[in-house]
């Protein structure tokens, strides 16, 4: 059999003359990722447990979004949304906002990390950069994940008809964190570029509500002018409202369009942030 073959394992002999069998290098590189991301994810699940005051003011905004915004233009009738009420239509759009608004500034954090000396002895382990980012990113996705439960809530009291079958609840939030951790990886792109807290807040700032507003999360596309409807379709946040919508509240969606699309950005987000890691510790 040729040499050149992959092996399945890789045999080695510890120093008490046993076998060990190792798993292949990719192999390793990908269950140190898996174990990034798990660890990180746990840490903002405690987080969560241990500071509930958190996800209430969390839940302000969005429920100032359906409770007001989402009431008066119901009652308006001035965004054309065929059959479906304009509070069914604006539900998804308000989780997906609510998660970017989240992850768009968890740069913060990794700089946070940098000062306290944290992100440095990181980076000397042999922990793939990649895996340090994929870590953070989807750590940001599981937060996002109680702002689909606060929306769900709130639209089922507002008397929104969302669909609550078990898989359609659990694929919104594989669509959120998909979404967050883009936007999260965004955010540590900036943040390796900047270096300074105060630009990343300020650039934050600056492209949170254009990125919102450049998307179908409060209008259908379809009434965009023609420039708008070129930045949407090119707005990843266009493609988390539109499978959000098809999930929760069965709008016509191209799903695996979507999830391509979603998974696709988040790949180039952990690549992009992963390459700008270096600066912040230079």
């Amino acid at each position: 059999m040729s040499d050149s073959l992959a092996q399945p394992s890789e045999p080695a002999v510890s120093s008490g003359g046993h076998i060990v069998v190792r798993a292949p290098h990719g192999w390793r590189r990908a269950l140190s990722l898996g174990n990034r991301v798990v660890t990180f994810s746990i840490v903002e699940v405690e987080k969560l447990i241990h500071d509930p005051i958190e996800l209430a003011t969390r839940a302000v905004q969005p429920a100032l979004w359906m409770l007001i915004f989402g009431q008066t233009f119901s009652r308006l009738h001035s965004i054309p949304t065929g059959s479906v009420p304009y509070l069914a239509f604006l539900a998804p759009g308000i989780v997906a906002q609510s998660a970017l608004f989240i992850s768009i500034f968890y740069g913060i954090q990794i700089i946070w990390d940098r000062d306290a000396g944290i992100l440095s002895k990181l980076l000397v382990t042999p922990t793939p950069r990649s895996a340090l980012i994929a870590g953070k990113s989807f750590a940001a996705g599981v937060r996002s994940i109680a702002q689909v439960i606060v929306i769900i809530v709130l639209s089922l009291l507002m008397g929104v008809s969302i669909n609550l079958n078990p898989l359609n609840v659990l694929a919104s939030m594989i669509i959120v964190v998909l979404g967050a951790a883009f936007f999260s990886c965004l955010s540590m792109t900036i943040a390796g570029i900047v270096r300074i807290r105060d630009r990343l807040m300020g650039i934050g700032q600056a492209i949170t509500m254009p990125l919102f507003f450049a998307s179908n999360a409060l209008y259908p596309i379809s009434v965009m002018p023609a420039w708008l409807q070129v930045l949407s379709r090119a707005n990843p946040l266009s493609y988390e409202v539109d499978a959000l919508r098809g999930l929760m509240i069965g709008t016509p969606a191209n799903l695996w369009l979507d999830f391509g699309v979603l998974i696709i950005s988040a790949i180039i987000g952990i690549w992009g942030a992963s390459a700008v890691l270096e600066r912040l510790v230079r």
